[in-house]
């Protein structure tokens, strides 16, 4: 799995963009970072520009990897995640897939229902430990 830590800086320092999963999703309404699966025969930074291209409308430049996470869920399935930072991307962002979506302060992030996989993430991103 891939994901984008897509940044901007704001009036208040640096942004990140969220998603909130829909209510009918497995996992609903937490949020994350957008993002998903990487299909076979692509690499992580050209399936994390396909998927914001499906979720969000958007062609991105993707910039280094800042974190790589496995995380096992209770009922024994483990998930594979890698961040990666987009600072430079084109066109409107379009919701094509979520509930919600929105621009937010790092030090906020610890405010939202994070999806269990990105806790360690939001804790090192909020206390600005990654970027």
């Amino acid at each position: 799995m891939v994901a984008a830590l897509i940044l901007r800086e704001g009036a208040g320092g640096t942004e990140v963009f969220i998603c909130q999963r829909k209510p009918d999703q497995p996992m609903s309404l937490k949020w994350e970072f957008p993002g998903g699966k990487i299909e076979p025969g692509e690499g992580p930074e050209e399936a994390l520009v396909r998927e914001l291209n499906e979720e969000l409308g958007i062609s991105a430049k993707i910039g280094q990897r800042v974190a790589q996470v496995r995380h096992k869920y209770r009922n024994g399935g483990a998930v594979d995640l890698q961040f990666f930072v987009v600072k430079e991307f084109q066109g409107p962002m379009v919701n094509r897939i979520f509930n919600d979506m929105r621009w937010v302060s790092l030090a906020s992030l610890p405010g939202y229902d994070f999806l269990a996989a990105d806790l360690g993430l939001i804790r090192d991103l909020s206390e600005g430990k990654l970027l």
